[in-house]
């Protein structure tokens, strides 16, 4: 494109250079910018990035280009970005300098989650030392590898007030969909004015008039088009235009010409530009030695190759664009391919690169070949060691073609199944899948790839897709492998309770399977105590089962159990935790499990922990504590683009802080995720959430049919057992109490059996509610005193305004006052609203004055976004600015910012005069 100056007159590119222009006054301003730059091959993206590193004088660059042949080498463009800022690795928390360190294999370690990965890529972005802004530009990047390209998707989602400006190039159309959440630009063709002024500036001659027509016509407003199209013409052909036109598509015209340039070149540089070709990285002492082995005269040929305009040689080998790396290597013959492979392969040295050398072994081969093959899988292994499942995927496929065994070929084939499956290429598992069903498996193997399936069935579908196969896998796995049998078993019984009614092969089926499997020869591990006693409750009944369950789910709370272990196990001892009503260890285990998460990194299970913690929180009495939690699985699911676990923590909150909007808005978002559409317990929760929100703001028609609903199944507990209190509570309200005699009866029945004082004091609250006689206060007595001897303090509040409410019934105004003035302040406190204005409304029923003195809502007068707002309250709650950063998946500069915003707009100094009551809009009046 022409030029004045440094690349300040790309011309049609007024818009665009304007549009960097401002980026980057925005990054040099503090704030943080990212754009992707899309568009056909030759249409420009690479020239506006070179325009941008011109204007970026003033910034710390860093640059990558993805590079097809390094597409699943797990971390490479990520290295490669941040190779220039590792020596600020050590100004990271330590786990992330771990992560890091681990991913880019510069030490032995666990696997990383990818997400800490991400996290501690973010940090050191973010955290780059000096104050200049820091530039970041990613060319190229539809061939990044995969991991590399969703960690730094991560990064752009979560920058802020960073001063960093993140730009990428993607060639379209790409062979996968890249980054497609993130701010773009679609680059056009030139128009046919611009076409002719750079077609005008570039022509090595005279040109007929009809012949540039011609070439504008069919370049469609592809700059490098109009540039290299006039170069395949002779003078006779721009002098007369007697040719045929060219019907291919432009980037092979293009491709083409870059062809016709590479074939008038020596025989021995274009074997040059084929080695460079077939070298990703452009690594130039490597690309010389391989060229020596080729009996290549080397100088000459590069001297050559850089006359040509092709390539240029300096640190590192760059191609003039794109189309010249893939002309250079599609246009050599097989033979000539294998050897360029070989001679990189023997150029690399095993121990410093072992895995790019076994890439090259594999693309020298003319066969099956068992020695790459065994060295491919050794790469895998490597690979997933720094969490590069992808990569893993890549080079056990790969191995798979080279096997010449049928029984090993059938082996790895499953392995690389299961590297595709857990990289999410679900379709891609399948195939393998089948490849490895088709060869010789032996029996354990047979029972791992129907686990496999089922596996893969459960995460493209629904839990109740994959329940019939997890459960026949476990089955066969027995024999073989009691571990992985017994965590499939559990696997199969958390899917089949999520599925609830609507699941092929249910709860029951996976219950009588665990129960029918072989006797332990030695004592029971509590993982075995769980899963048997869990079973009895489900084929026995609930009060022959669940003092086993309870004492089951109290063997984790004292015992010790190991992180990868507690991270397995933990989710569903914590939700039987809540079925057996025992609310300390449901705290004290769903608090372990979250810090579990929290400490490894591993963002899936952070998202379910989380889960756990905030609904017994919500039952806590603890709103707020509740909310912040809803705040960093929001922040884990704008990270990972699955919002569903905020989704479903909002459905547990906002019922209890009369929120009907924000309620509404999570039932329906729950009720339609793909994965969980129609599911039993989402189904149960829902309507379990519409329950409490109409009993709390006295709709009790409405509560009535949700909690009907909501109970429907039994089996689910949790919230199915929930729903009944709901529905006892709504039905007496509305004077139909009959109706409420059987959810009444299996409350009482569920909680004796139990035996916990949560359990007894929610089964006096609902008979006190079912009782019309004299016996009704002692009950409701009974109710308080009991709960609130636990930590379950939304019960007994709850407990304690029915409890005002009948007294008020009976007349006795002084006693409902004194009842209902500590339910109304408890409810007040908790950030329970309409359970809160239902009190409030009983109490100046029973003759009070309510005023501003116990607490009045107003509008805050601290205008802050819901974000400041979230990190005021965690840096009140004690959190130092880099927790909070890790807690929300942002940098420290962004924390940084937010809090100086919240301290100027509260006119605060200090992270201690942070007033909750303001934040949450109360004030004391």
């Amino acid at each position: 494109m022409e030029r004045n100056g440094p690349r300040a007159g790309l011309i049609g590119r007024r818009n665009e250079c304007r549009l960097l222009d401002s980026l980057l006054a925005g990054v040099r301003s503090g704030r943080s910018e990212v754009l992707v730059l899309r568009g056909e091959a030759g249409i420009g993206k690479s020239e506006l990035l070179k325009y941008l590193l011109d204007r970026a004088a003033d910034c710390r660059v860093v640059q990558a280009s993805g590079v097809q042949s390094e597409m699943e080498l797990s971390y490479a463009g990520l290295h490669q970005l941040c190779a220039p800022l590792l020596d600020h690795l050590d100004d990271l928390p330590e786990p992330q300098q771990n992560a890091l360190s681990v991913a880019f294999g510069m030490r032995a370690g666990a696997a990383p989650d990818r997400f800490l990965v991400g996290l501690s890529a973010l940090s050191l972005l973010a955290g780059r030392g000096g104050d200049r802004p820091l530039v970041c530009v990613v060319d190229d990047a539809q061939w990044l590898d995969s991991v590399s390209a969703q960690t730094l998707q991560f990064v752009a989602r979560r920058l802020g007030a960073d001063a960093l400006l993140l730009v990428f190039a993607v060639r379209e159309p790409a062979p996968r969909e890249i980054l497609t959440d993130l701010p773009g630009l679609e680059l056009r063709g030139l128009t046919e004015d611009e076409s002719r002024r750079l077609l005008d500036s570039v022509a090595p001659g005279p040109m007929d008039r009809a012949v540039r027509e011609r070439i504008v016509a069919e370049s469609q407003g592809n700059p490098l088009a109009l540039l290299e199209l006039p170069r395949g013409l002779t003078e006779v052909e721009l002098a007369g235009g007697f040719t045929e036109p060219d019907t291919r598509p432009l980037s092979r015209q293009i491709e083409s010409g870059f062809v016709r340039r590479i074939d008038a070149l020596s025989a021995r540089t274009r074997h040059l530009l084929l080695i460079a070709a077939a070298e990703p990285v452009g690594d130039v002492a490597l690309i010389r030695q391989a060229g020596e082995r080729l009996g290549i005269d080397v100088d000459d040929a590069f001297t050559e190759a850089e006359a040509s305009g092709l390539i240029r040689f300096g640190t590192w080998a760059r191609f003039r664009h794109p189309l010249v790396r893939s002309a250079a290597y599609r246009t050599a013959d097989t033979d000539d391919r294998r050897r360029a492979h070989r001679v990189l392969a023997d150029a690399i040295d095993v121990r410093i690169d072992p895995d790019r050398r076994a890439w090259h072994l594999a693309g020298a081969v003319t066969g099956p070949d068992e020695a790459v093959a065994a060295e491919l899988e050794r790469s895998a292994a490597r690979a997933r060691a720094r969490g590069g499942i992808a990569a893993a995927a890549a080079f056990l496929d790969r191995s798979v073609e080279l096997t010449p065994d049928p029984a090993r070929r059938s082996r790895r084939a499953l392995a690389a199944a299961r590297a595709k499956f857990q990289a999410g290429a679900f379709e891609a598992a399948r195939e393998l899948l089948d490849a490895a069903e088709l060869g010789r498996l032996d029996e354990a193997d047979a029972a791992q790839a129907l686990l496999l399936r089922g596996q893969i069935m459960s995460a493209s579908k629904s839990a109740s897709a994959g329940l019939p196969l997890l459960l026949e896998a476990a089955r066969r796995l027995q024999p073989y492998d009691a571990g992985l049998a017994r965590q499939t078993y559990r696997d199969a019984m958390y899917a089949a309770l999520t599925a609830g009614r609507l699941a092929r092969g249910g709860v029951r089926d996976v219950a009588e399977a665990i129960l029918a499997g072989p006797r332990h020869q030695t004592a029971p591990t509590p993982e075995d105590q769980l899963l048997t006693s869990l079973s009895r409750v489900i084929t026995d009944g609930y009060v022959q089962g669940a003092p086993a369950l309870l004492r089951a789910v109290e063997a984790f709370r004292t015992e010790e159990i190991a992180a990868e272990s507690g991270l397995g196990w933990l989710p569903l001892v914590c939700r039987m935790a809540h079925n057996t009503w025992d609310f300390e260890t449901w705290t004290v285990l769903s608090a372990r499990l979250v810090e579990l998460a929290r400490e490894s990194g591993a963002l899936a299970v952070l998202s379910s922990a989380l889960l756990l913690r905030l609904s017994n929180r919500v039952f806590a009495g603890d709103l707020h504590g509740a909310r912040l939690l809803v705040t960093e699985a929001q922040a884990i699911g704008e990270a990972t683009g699955s919002r569903f676990f905020a989704h479903y923590g909002a459905l547990v909150v906002e019922p209890f802080r009369g929120r009907e909007a924000a309620t509404r808005e999570a039932i329906d978002a729950v009720a339609q995720d793909r994965l969980l559409r129609g599911e039993g317990k989402v189904l149960t929760a829902t309507q379990w959430a519409m329950a409490v929100l109409c009993n709390g703001s006295g709709r009790y028609e409405e509560a009535l049919a949700a909690a009907v609903r909501g109970c429907a199944n039994p089996q689910e507990l949790g919230l199915s057992l929930q729903s009944r209190v709901e529905l006892v509570e709504a039905a007496v309200q509305l004077g139909r109490a009959r109706e409420a005699v059987g959810a009444a009866r299996t409350v009482e029945e569920m909680a004796l059996a139990a035996g916990t004082p949560w359990a007894l004091g929610v089964a006096a609250a609902v008979r006190a509610l079912m009782s019309e006689d004299a016996a009704a206060e002692g009950l409701h007595r009974e109710a308080v005193d009991l709960l609130e001897t636990t930590q379950a303090r939304m019960d007994a509040a709850r407990a304690r305004l029915r409890y005002g409410e009948w007294l008020r019934a009976q007349d006795r105004r002084a006693d409902a006052r004194a009842q209902l003035s500590q339910a109304h302040e408890t409810l007040s406190a908790a950030g329970a609203e309409a359970f809160a204005e239902r009190a409030r409304r009983e109490l100046e029923a029973a003759g009070a004055r309510v005023d501003g003195r116990i607490v009045s809502i107003v509008t805050a007068p601290v205008e802050l976004t819901a974000q400041e707002a979230e990190i005021a309250r965690l840096a009140h709650s004690g959190l130092t600015n880099g927790e909070i950063a890790a807690r929300l998946l942002l940098s420290r500069h962004t924390i940084d910012w937010h809090l100086r915003k919240v301290f100027a707009k509260m006119g605060i100094s200090s992270r201690k005069q942070i007033s909750l009551e303001r934040l949450n809009g109360r004030l004391p009046s």
